[in-house]
């Protein structure tokens, strides 16, 4: 049971920082559009977003592989 948590653990980690990226690539590409102020709340609130997925997503990859470890 404990190995199962670790591999979902992991897989959602992968789902974050996947988000994560897709994320990036949407915050290019709203970046070329004429600058606005919505334009300019998008790319402060997608870069808080990206903060936030890569730490959650690196959380979740620490404490999958500790739980995949075999134990001692």
């Amino acid at each position: 049971m404990e190995r199962m948590f670790g591999v979902f653990q992991l897989l959602f980690a992968g789902v974050f920082a996947a988000s994560a990226f897709g994320t990036l690539i949407n915050m290019v590409l709203i970046a070329t559009r004429p600058e606005t102020i919505s334009v300019v709340n998008v790319i402060v609130g997608q870069s808080l977003m990206i903060v936030c997925l890569l730490a959650l997503s690196r959380i979740l990859f620490k404490k999958g592989t500790v739980r995949i470890r075999p134990k001692e």
